[in-house]
């Protein structure tokens, strides 16, 4: 208590509520119902409890994909991730005792710039949206124009995200439509929205729905802009990665690669450019220099953010990264390798298409798009979304996404759809307790 009374002393305030004078009284609240203290045994008993309501997906089988998806991630991957220099390591400011981590990040850079085909690849974003957001504004920094146009069936939450991230430049987001037979993009409606304010063009592939969009290989063509483009990295085993048909940036989610779903979080933005416009890109990026005796020697090369430079000269404001989950993914991608993934990617497909059959056979159940799919599909379903949703549940099944129950209603169009997501984890009797659940309301 003397202590208390020094402090405040030295403060010249006579109790600890004037130093939150400035605080309105109209917010203020009288504290946190939060209950007494307990002890730690009790506290692990009450944690028990309250987790005990949770059912894994290995419990129950789930078919939920739409921005984060389970897939099989080798013991070995842990072993290395989990390793204490890389799961305490923070910023590696001083590169002498950074060695280890500095090359990790350096072999995810290398593998990423690989897939999508690019020149190069940061040190990874928060997750997918943030990274369409740092695009965006990327694109106005290389050409100085303040519109984007965007499809408008991509993800709710990406969009929200990417309206607060360039709200401040004062860039209008425009949206263009899909083919409501396809789901791939309407390339005559999106020729008509380009025009000499267009500083992005920003495409999925595959998109939102699953479906795998050749379009994407004509966007480049339509006129001169930044090409922006969202991949799934697995899908990269089997499709053209976005470098060979004229992307300027590459974005996608990293969590598909070696990270676990961990109720969604963290996540790993993926952010590939070209060389020319390597200095316009936030993040950080990892290079491989020498060091005063010729050894190789790893070093942050491109620092781009406020703490490091001069604040008008820095391209993002981030602050940290997900270079833990980095870790992840090049454990993950060094194991598979390139035939590894090439057959996960197939796996996946085929599996998926298996399963978007069998369901297609139920009566009333439609396949929304005639297209080919990577490892997601909508299906028009003949009850309410929620309704059958419920339903899964109750016979211990996670569905998919409901396309407008939780997509503020984005696509009513589609009436009610669910977004069925397969990978290999997913076995025969996981796929039968789904069809066999689906039937019952059919």
């Amino acid at each position: 208590m003397d202590d208390e009374k020094e402090m405040m002393d030295f403060l010249g305030i006579k109790s600890i509520e004037e130093l939150f004078i400035d605080i309105p009284e109209e917010v203020k609240i009288k504290g946190l119902d939060i209950g007494d203290g307990v002890d730690e045994h009790t506290l692990r008993l009450l944690a028990r409890k309250i987790l005990s309501k949770n059912k894994s997906s290995f419990e129950m089988p789930i078919f939920l994909g739409a921005g984060v998806y389970q897939h099989y991630i080798p013991a070995g991957v842990f072993s290395i991730a989990s390793r204490s220099e890389f799961y305490t390591a923070y910023t590696p400011y001083q590169p002498e005792i950074s060695q280890g981590m500095l090359q990790t990040l350096f072999e995810y850079q290398s593998y990423i710039a690989e897939l999508t085909g690019m020149d190069v690849a940061n040190a990874s974003m928060y997750d997918f949206a943030t990274a369409l957001g740092e695009a965006a504004r990327m694109a106005n920094a290389i050409n100085g124009k303040n519109e984007i146009i965007i499809p408008k069936n991509i993800q709710w939450e990406k969009k929200s995200v990417l309206k607060n991230y360039v709200k401040g430049l004062g860039m209008k987001i425009i949206e263009y439509p899909y083919d409501k037979k396809s789901g791939k993009i309407d390339m005559e409606s999106l020729k008509n929205l380009i025009n000499d304010k267009t500083a992005a063009v920003y495409a999925e592939n595959p998109n939102f729905f699953g479906v795998i969009d050749e379009n994407v290989l004509h966007v480049r063509e339509l006129g001169n802009f930044v090409y922006i483009v969202g991949v799934n990295p697995i899908s990269l085993g089997l499709l053209k990665p976005p470098g060979e048909y004229g992307a300027d940036i590459a974005i996608g989610e990293g969590q598909i690669l070696g990270n676990p779903m961990n109720f969604g979080g963290p996540l790993l933005g993926i952010f590939a450019t070209r060389m020319e416009h390597v200095r316009k890109m936030p993040g950080r990026i990892i290079g491989m220099s020498k060091d005063k005796d010729g050894r190789r020697a790893f070093v942050m090369t491109l620092q781009t953010r406020e703490q490091h430079i001069r604040r008008a000269k820095a391209t993002s404001n981030i602050c940290s990264n997900e270079a833990l989950c980095a870790v992840f993914s090049a454990a993950y991608i060094s194991f598979l390798g390139r035939s590894g993934l090439k057959r996960l990617a197939e796996i996946n497909m085929s599996r998926a298409e298996e399963v978007r059959k069998l369901i297609c056979s139920i009566k009333g159940y439609v396949n929304a798009h005639n297209s080919l799919h990577f490892n997601e599909f909508v299906i028009k379903i003949p009850i309410d979304e929620l309704e059958l949703h419920k339903h899964l549940l109750s016979r211990g099944v996670h569905g998919g996404y409901l396309m407008n129950t939780w997509s503020n209603n984005s696509f009513p169009e589609l009436g009610n759809a669910m977004l069925f997501n397969v990978t290999e984890v997913h076995t025969d009797s996981d796929i039968k307790k789904l069809v066999d659940a689906l039937r019952e309301v059919s």
